[in-house]
């Protein structure tokens, strides 16, 4: 349940231009939100999709979005 709420206040949080990874493995950058159809318009290398907002993973788009540590 704790998981569910996280990911609803991700999804909720969500702006232009931050770096997402959906559940499927597609990574993009936020381009824009469908109110009327609770999505999220996506821009990728390959043009702009629209995907569920329940389709962005929380787990993947935070890792992707941590900073590079690099190894000494």
């Amino acid at each position: 349940m704790q998981k569910s709420k996280k990911e609803k206040k991700f999804a909720e949080e969500l702006k232009k231009g931050d770096k997402i990874v959906t559940k499927s493995g597609l990574h993009g950058k936020v381009f824009d939100f469908s109110e009327k159809n609770n999505a999220v318009i996506i821009e990728t290398g390959s043009g702009k999709l629209t995907y569920d907002k329940s389709a962005i993973s929380l787990e993947m788009s935070q890792k992707l979005n941590q900073p590079v540590v690099e190894k000494k």
